[in-house]
């Protein structure tokens, strides 16, 4: 039952006319033995017996209702225009009264204040000059009618112009929604835009890296494949490790796009820790490498500095000074994939003879990164990383999302450079 009226009633909002017609109808129905009971209970003297053309000028007043919502100053006009005309002639207006104060009501909810001010204006004057010419307010003369229809009329205004102001708040209420709704749809086309570039740039590094290194691998098993079985099956285990590694970390980035409700697996991010694991996995490819990290760093540790020498044959020194302070994981992870795309740069177009040097040094305030080689140098690296990849510009893009400092260039001496440093709140 709640549903049928429900509906009944969206559909008259959207059919006005109907219900303005209806409305009308009834006015007009009841408007007829009005004026018969007005000229009975009236002075018959002075009122005449309600004729075709006064009832005439009664029912159309009336049923000018239905157009209330089109054109109602126009017919409040005219309705002033035939109550004065039936009170001149001696005839009772009968309900007319009542349609000019439900047209003020209108003209109130539905106009300008200018417009809807000349409402009232109108309907009192044309209430004064039908009371002047012999009519009255309901069978009440003198000044109660007056007062009566200015209290009605000045009621009905009020009440338009609150329906009129209740009506703009809700219309602002829900404009507002809508660019609410527009800004937040914006906002999450942006958030996925920027998650897909993040997942772009970590799969590039990801998978870079890693198959540069296994091709290196491969193509060290294939030449001693016949000399040395035991090299070539090596170099084919650090394959297969280093493939399962790229899985992995790709099935823990990709995993948050999963949509059937599985949770996404959560293994930790890399981060500036797992930078030694790194340089030992480039020595192992055949680039000699060698990692100074200096300060403080997210793992605890004892003071001091050591040095190693790489047992592949390339002389790889290391030095840490550690303390207990963790970096942001966003600054960390930068970090960590500053130095991997670096180093694949260089283990692919520095040489085969070419070293590497990584210095992570954590000083007050900001984190600084370098990764150097003394390989080909800057020229054949650009053409070869102008077409087979965007590495560096991905590099940009990490530091730039800190609030970094970048360079990227040929080295004094020779070779290659990168340069990173990250600036970092004090905790």
């Amino acid at each position: 039952m709640r549903n049928t009226i429900g509906s009944l009633r969206t559909w008259f909002r959207g059919h006005p006319l109907i219900p303005d017609a209806i409305f009308g109808g009834a006015l007009a129905a009841a408007s007829v033995p009005f004026a018969h009971a007005a000229h009975v209970l009236g002075d018959p003297d002075r009122l005449r017996t309600p004729d075709a053309m006064g009832l005439g000028l009664i029912v159309a007043g009336c049923l000018s209702v239905a157009l209330r919502r089109h054109r109602p100053f126009l017919v409040l006009f005219l309705v002033c225009v035939a109550e004065v005309t039936l009170a001149s002639t001696g005839r009772s207006p009968s309900l007319l009264w009542l349609v000019t104060l439900v047209l003020v009501y209108t003209i109130a909810a539905g106009r300008g204040l200018a417009l809807s001010l000349c409402a009232p204006a109108l309907a009192l004057t044309g209430h004064l000059l039908s009371s002047a010419a012999g009519g009255g307010f309901a069978g009440l003369g003198g000044w109660s009618g007056h007062l009566l229809m200015a209290v009605f009329t000045a009621s009905l205004w009020i009440a338009g112009r609150s329906v009129r102001l209740r009506r703009a708040y809700q219309a602002e209420l829900r404009d507002r929604a809508r660019r609410m709704e527009r800004a937040r749809e914006a906002d999450t086309r942006a958030a996925r835009a920027e998650e897909r570039s993040r997942i772009a740039r970590e799969l590039h590094d990801v998978v870079a890296h890693h198959v540069s290194v296994m091709t290196v691998q491969a193509a060290a098993a294939r030449r001693v494949l016949a000399s040395n079985p035991a090299g070539a099956r090596e170099a084919l285990s650090a394959i297969e490790k280093l493939g399962r590694t790229a899985m992995s970390e790709m099935r823990s980035m990709v995993g948050v796009l999963r949509t059937d409700g599985t949770p996404a697996e959560r293994n930790p991010q890399p981060g500036v820790r797992e930078i030694p694991a790194l340089v030992d996995q480039m020595r192992e490819a055949g680039l000699r490498t060698q990692l100074w990290i200096d300060g403080e760093r997210d793992t605890p540790g004892a003071t001091g500095t050591s040095g190693t020498d790489g047992t592949d044959g390339t002389d790889g020194t290391e030095g840490t000074r550690e303390t207990r302070r963790k970096l942001p994981p966003g600054v960390d992870l930068a970090a960590y994939r500053l130095v991997q795309e670096a180093l694949t740069n260089s283990l692919r177009h520095a040489g085969p003879q070419a070293r590497a040097w990584v210095t992570v040094r954590h000083e007050p305030g900001e984190l600084a990164v370098q990764v150097e080689d003394d390989g080909l140098g800057p020229a054949a690296r650009d053409a070869d990383e102008e077409v087979t990849g965007h590495g560096l510009a991905g590099i940009r893009e990490r530091v730039a999302l800190y609030g970094g400092l970048l360079r990227i260039g040929p080295r004094d001496g020779g070779g290659f450079e990168v340069n990173a440093r990250f600036p970092l709140k004090d905790t």
